[in-house]
């Protein structure tokens, strides 16, 4: 297997928000940048989120001089420390001013009194296109950048005005949803076209399950092809469909039938079932995967085994979801700390746990 062109990626976007808020990262309990640890275990992409405008986090901390984090300026400055230390980047476009996910695709305020296609098409070029020629003005284009977060049915389809576009493909408005999408797509090839970086560009759906009935639906009915990286998140403990002994093939058939990278964009396993703060964490409830405890070691394990089955498949990488978001005294709209402290890199006293050594492994 060769690993030159392997994603060992990390989705660094709390970075910034939790070290203003005391978080600290130590290898061996000597305080480091977290980028500069995670670089040396061999991560080679950052992934960092980006949403319109969220002025929601100022209201959180009711501080109207708190930066707008995973706003323009904080994921500039994200970008920076990646590039920095020459690790690519992964742009992760929510179109939202808030979180999107399968069950939460609320366009932006801006957006949101829109009544016509064209005008959200155009939005979504605009937005899009100058979003990345701001980042390559500094040097920062990312290698990669996804149009959407989690886009099962689609983007821009909840909390809608009434008027407001319909791109909703599971009521099969695919061909709504495809003209945005590559609208998306066509900002991203017209921004970077004097550009030295000239970045893949990634669907991303949630779900093994959804791979091939969605890139199915989507190519045919809604005309997008130009894109390069069919992506997808993997949480085993929740994504039960596909079983972990079935993900080789099934990612060796995207790959085929299309002839795109197939990448796991989101993925995470916890080493824990406690926590550390009084945020309630999304996993340690559920039941290990056979061979895998909740424990540093079967941490560690999982994604070993996880590395090693995309690659049987000729999958091109995987991202680990937030290993940096240690509790800390930041805040969201959910609570104080974290509620993913135990599927992290770092254990409660903010240490560098076995698992990072996935990315160095010999396979």
């Amino acid at each position: 297997y060769s690993l030159k062109d392997f994603a060992m990626g990390v989705d660094l976007s709390y970075i910034n928000q939790v070290e203003d808020h005391g978080g600290i990262y130590r290898e061996s309990g000597q305080q480091k940048d977290p980028f500069d640890i995670l670089k040396a275990q061999g991560a080679n992409y950052v992934r960092v989120r980006l949403w319109h405008n969220p002025v929601w986090v100022r209201d959180v901390y009711k501080d109207q001089s708190k930066p707008l984090y995973s706003g323009l300026d904080d994921v500039i400055k994200t970008v920076g420390r990646a590039k920095a230390l020459g690790m690519a980047v992964n742009l992760d476009l929510h179109y939202s001013d808030f979180w999107a996910d399968p069950g939460r695709q609320n366009p932006p305020a801006a957006w949101a009194g829109i009544k016509d296609l064209q005008t959200l098409k155009d939005s979504v070029y605009n937005y899009t296109f100058s979003i990345l020629r701001k980042l390559d003005a500094k040097g920062l284009m990312p290698e990669m950048v996804q149009v959407g977060n989690e886009i099962n049915c689609g983007m821009l389809i909840t909390g809608l005005q009434s008027g407001f576009p319909g791109l909703n493909g599971c009521n099969n408005q695919w061909a709504n949803l495809g003209a945005v999408i590559n609208s998306g797509i066509k900002a991203i090839r017209d921004a970077s076209a004097n550009s030295t970086v000239k970045p893949l560009v990634a669907l991303h759906v949630a779900d093994p399950k959804n791979l091939e009935w969605w890139f199915g639906k989507v190519t045919t009915d809604g005309g997008v092809t130009g894109f390069d990286v069919i992506g997808f998140s993997y949480y085993p403990l929740w994504h039960t469909n596909v079983s972990f002994s079935a993900l080789p093939d099934l990612i060796a058939k995207m790959k085929s039938t299309y002839n795109k990278k197939v990448m796991i964009l989101e993925t995470g396993y916890p080493w824990s079932t406690s926590g550390s703060d009084s945020y309630n964490n999304q996993f340690g409830g559920q039941t290990p995967l056979t061979g895998f405890p909740f424990s540093p070691e079967g941490q560690l394990l999982f994604m070993k085994a996880l590395t090693l089955s995309v690659l049987k498949g000729g999958g091109s990488g995987i991202m680990y979801w937030e290993p940096g978001w240690i509790t800390s005294r930041m805040k969201d709209s959910w609570g104080t700390g974290s509620s993913w402290e135990n599927v992290t890199f770092f254990d409660f006293q903010g240490n560098l746990l076995p698992v990072a050594g996935y990315m160095n492994a010999e396979y």
